[in-house]
């Protein structure tokens, strides 16, 4: 040992011992470095689930706010439409929002969240940014229900935007139609006709958008034309609407039914 300490003549016996002894070294050492092992990765295998979760979560959230905001944005549009209707309108106006919609596919009525705490009253006409939607019918302290000019009950005086033609446009029910009644086979009126309202009667102000003519049929076997038009107004799909006060309230109405708005 003296010798070696001084003269290291037996380093390469160390070195054969030491290649000797390495295999019992790993192999003593294996079950330690395989336990370190598995507990990283299941450690790593846990913190990378927590965090694919914690990811999957944020994403959820993040797209929930996504379609929030783009709702929000819909919204914000449609009554940027609406405040931009009102400054054109020049009465005093008020805007509402739907609360409910009639269930049965004969009727076409909403209820609104105004009513006449906030000064609503029967006979109230309604409108959104593109033109006529309908009117009260029955106004509560908390709420409103109103009637689409789609109805069947429903007619309004109308006339045409080009020549001033007069007529009556009836609900008959439909979604997306109007009927313009009792208009001669001989009278002027074409496909693309503008629709207004022509103020007769004292219950819609004159010159709001009613629809546009979408089909004229003639037949010579009967008194009138059929005449069908759309609606200006997004009936079916408003979520907020704009009531208006004339800024005169005449002394006479036009009728919400039928029978009665014809006979007047």
């Amino acid at each position: 040992m003296t010798i070696d300490h001084r003269r290291e003549d037996l380093e390469p016996v160390r070195g054969v011992l030491s290649t000797a002894v390495y295999p019992l070294q790993f192999a003593v050492d294996l079950p330690i470095r395989t336990g370190r092992w598995i507990g990283e990765y299941l450690a790593s295998h846990r913190e990378l689930a927590t965090q694919n979760q914690q990811l999957r979560q944020q994403s959820l959230l993040a797209n929930a706010r996504v379609e929030k905001m783009a709702e929000l944005e819909a919204e914000n549009k449609r009554l940027r439409g609406l405040l931009d209707s009102s400054s054109k309108v020049g009465e005093r106006v008020l805007i509402a929002e739907l609360l409910a919609v009639d269930m049965d596919p004969f009727s076409r009525r909403i209820v609104l969240n105004k009513g006449t705490r906030d000064g609503v009253a029967e006979g109230q006409s309604l409108i959104d940014a593109d033109g006529i939607m309908g009117q009260v019918v029955h106004a509560g302290p908390f709420s409103s229900t109103a009637l689409l000019i789609t109805d069947p009950n429903h007619a309004l005086p109308v006339q045409v935007k080009r020549n001033a033609l007069r007529s009556i446009a009836v609900g008959n029910g439909s979604l997306q139609r109007l009927e313009l009644s009792y208009l001669p086979n001989n009278s002027d009126i074409r496909v693309g006709d503008l629709v207004v309202t022509s103020g007769l009667g004292g219950r819609f102000p004159s010159g709001y958008p009613v629809g546009t003519v979408v089909s004229v049929e003639r037949d010579i076997g009967q008194s009138f034309a059929k005449v069908l038009v759309q609606p200006s107004a997004l009936l079916e799909r408003n979520r907020e609407v704009l009531l208006i006060w004339p800024a005169q309230r005449p002394q006479a109405f036009d009728s919400v039914l039928l029978g009665e708005s014809i006979n007047q």
